[in-house]
């Protein structure tokens, strides 16, 4: 099986790792802040907060915006189910904005028309996630524009997204964001075995980030409400959570992080390639926004129904019988059993469904080779009887 997504572990990672299992820090030790540190430095941004996953870094980017019971949160109906259910953690309500039919991202031409209606009606979100599909950045400078005008606080969901560029600079920097969010889950741009971040430039969010992430625990005297009896003292001044990295996902984040460019660059080198492959073929390949630099996670090509000869289901069925481990990203949040009390229909959204019914996702990471690549497109060319 050819998978859609690899990690890539060197012999230099592995020694990263041990090192760590020999010291006497397997955990809570110095290797998180050293992540954190080179997270930071890569994006141009003041703080990283690192967590055990991408869903916690949302949550506690949701937690550190005081989201919670009351208040509604906005996002992409094609994304992960976490982009989503960070607002539920808090006790807050969801909604969806629907895609841009090119870049399949939140489209800033629907986000203000529906922020125009809800702001007629008294009914506007406290907070945004603006989803980084397929490692593409959404058009965030429109998006913060809009954001701005109606008061949203904006978390960039960006776990597709780290070593991206938007306007020429990295996606994390939080420009045109509150609080950016990576995942180091094994099939993305690099690999901590399992992790996430919470990037801000602002220190009290940062500070609230890592507060809700360490059970909402204290050591800071000035944040005590009473006097510590010693050095040993701490207080819980909120409910947080377990949410913390090891030292060993850590160190091995840190030795990734010395090919992350190198990784985005040969993913380019793949996908120009599938351009290459499958011209001519009845799909619909990536479009790519002029102002963005692509991590290319994930990708995406979709089926022309009036010219390929098998439906998406048939095309999908034929690849998985050849080897080929496509997959689909992502099934519409709100089409998921948990969203249907929620009141969401598929008409709600026409191009997340127009995208839905004809996506499919195709073998891309960096130790791809040419030998399967081209097994990849020759698969793809029969099941579409091209």
């Amino acid at each position: 099986m050819i998978p859609y997504g690899r990690q890539d572990v060197t012999e230099a990672d592995i020694e990263a790792v041990i090192e760590v299992l020999r010291s006497d820090f397997l955990t809570q030790g110095p290797a998180v802040p050293r992540f954190e540190g080179r997270i930071a430095k890569y994006c141009g941004v003041a703080h990283a907060v690192a967590c055990n996953s991408g869903t916690s870094a949302l949550h506690i980017a949701c937690l550190a915006l005081g989201l919670g019971p009351g208040d509604v949160l906005w996002t992409s109906p094609i994304t992960f189910v976490a982009s989503a259910n960070c607002a539920l953690y808090c006790g807050a309500s969801i909604d969806f904005v629907d895609i841009d039919p090119r870049t399949y991202n939140l489209c800033p031409e629907a986000l203000h028309r529906k922020l125009q209606a809800a702001s007629a009606k008294g009914t506007l979100p406290k907070a945004l996630v603006a989803v980084h599909l397929t490692g593409q950045s959404c058009d965030m400078a429109a998006i913060h524009a809009l954001a701005t005008k109606y008061g949203v606080r904006v978390i960039e969901d960006a776990s597709h997204a780290i070593g991206g560029r938007y306007k020429g600079e990295p996606v994390g920097n939080c420009r045109y964001s509150d609080i950016a969010v990576f995942s180091f889950h094994p099939v993305k741009i690099i690999t901590a075995a399992e992790g996430g971040a919470a990037v801000t430039n602002d220190r009290a969010l940062a500070d609230g980030m890592a507060l809700y992430r360490s059970h909402g625990i204290t050591r800071d005297a000035t944040k005590m409400q009473a006097a510590p009896d010693g050095a040993w003292y701490y207080e819980q001044v909120a409910l947080g959570y377990n949410y913390r990295l090891t030292d060993v996902h850590a160190a091995l984040g840190l030795s990734q992080f010395d090919r992350i460019d190198r990784y985005v660059a040969r993913r380019h080198e793949i996908v120009a390639r599938y351009t290459e492959l499958l011209c001519g073929l009845p799909v619909i390949l990536p479009w790519q926004h002029p102002d963005t630099y692509s991590a290319f996670h994930i990708y995406v090509v979709r089926l022309q129904a009036d010219s390929a000869r098998r439906t998406r289901a048939e095309a999908f069925a034929l690849l998985r019988a050849q080897g080929i481990g496509v997959n689909v990203h992502y099934i519409p949040v709100y089409r998921q059993p948990y969203f249907r009390k929620f009141g969401f229909a598929p008409g709600d959204f026409p191009e997340a469904e127009r995208y839905y019914n004809t996506a499919i996702t195709l073998p891309l990471y960096p130790t791809l080779s040419v030998a399967d690549q081209d097994t990849v497109a020759d698969a793809l060319r029969k099941a579409l009887d091209a």
